[in-house]
């Protein structure tokens, strides 16, 4: 609501008049035009309870978040669909290219069947990597709160480690020390490595951007901080006005860009080279 996000003393009436404004600003927002290309793009899908036909459904918002040329990163869009499905997620990726964004260089998904499928038929050059996120966030919902720095510690050694090899040999020592104690967690890990493991091609400043995820997970964070009042939307639009103003003041803090954007850059220059032109970069 206004109030949990703005701190707004009003009736529900001044409210509702409120919001009913806001929905043709936020539709305006939903359909801006996008940056010609981005480095990298996550997509996520956050879960809620809206009223339809007079009873409760569960639906799952899409989001995609990208990081532009410039190094900046922005909330392309906001989607209220049904399930989470890779059906819905083609649907999302031709708004993205009809809103004018004719390139992805790597897009960063969860492990949806049938995810790179969808993304092949809308953006073909795209590289599909399995989602970090999506792995971390997973795996520590086994994981008892007195163990999870230490774990967090130890996974850490995985993927953030220079090398595959190191990459591996860090796998090998977390299945040794979790492994009989949060068996679903590590066998997450081993079972998905080579999607998993599939960032380790890239130049190491490159690779730290696709697994530095602060910044989505503070967003999903501040989403659900925002909408926990509510347990039930009464409509698709209720929900989609009340994410778009949260977004709205997640994102105004978004200033900054990554401190070693320039040797994202120069990584993205050579590994992209053939994708990238002069005119991308001004």
């Amino acid at each position: 609501s206004l109030q949990s996000i703005y701190g707004v003393d009003a009736s529900a009436e001044m409210i509702s008049r409120m919001t009913d404004r806001i929905l043709p600003i936020a539709k305006e927002w939903q359909n801006r035009p996008l940056a010609k290309k981005y480095a990298v793009v996550f997509m996520d899908a956050v879960h809620f309870n809206v009223r339809q036909d007079g009873r409760t459904v569960k639906k799952a918002v899409y989001v995609a978040i990208g990081t532009r040329l410039d190094g900046h990163r922005e909330v392309l869009g906001l989607w209220v669909g049904g399930n989470e499905s890779a059906k819905y997620w083609v649907g999302v990726l031709n708004e993205i290219r009809n809103r004018g964004t004719e390139d992805i260089f790597i897009i960063s998904v969860d492990g949806l069947t049938g995810f790179a499928d969808a993304i092949s038929a809308v953006y073909p050059k795209a590289e599909v990597q399995r989602c970090i996120v999506h792995q971390i966030r997973y795996t520590t919902k086994f994981v008892s709160y007195k163990d999870i720095k230490a774990f967090m510690n130890d996974l850490k050694g995985v993927y953030q480690a220079p090398t595959l090899e190191q990459a591996e040999e860090g796998l090998d020592r977390l299945e040794e020390k979790w492994g009989s104690k949060y068996p679903s967690s590590v066998a997450s890990w081993r079972n998905n490595w080579p999607q998993l493991s599939a960032y380790f091609k890239y130049p190491y400043e490159l690779r730290r951007m696709i697994y530095t995820t602060n910044q989505i997970e503070n967003y999903n964070r501040q989403l659900r901080k925002v909408t926990k009042t509510r347990t039930i939307f009464p409509s698709d639009d209720a929900l989609f006005k009340l994410l778009y103003l949260a977004t709205m003041d997640i994102t105004e803090k978004w200033t900054g860009r990554d401190r070693d954007w320039s040797k994202i850059l120069s990584q993205l220059c050579i590994y992209f080279e053939e994708r990238i032109e002069p005119g991308d970069l001004e």
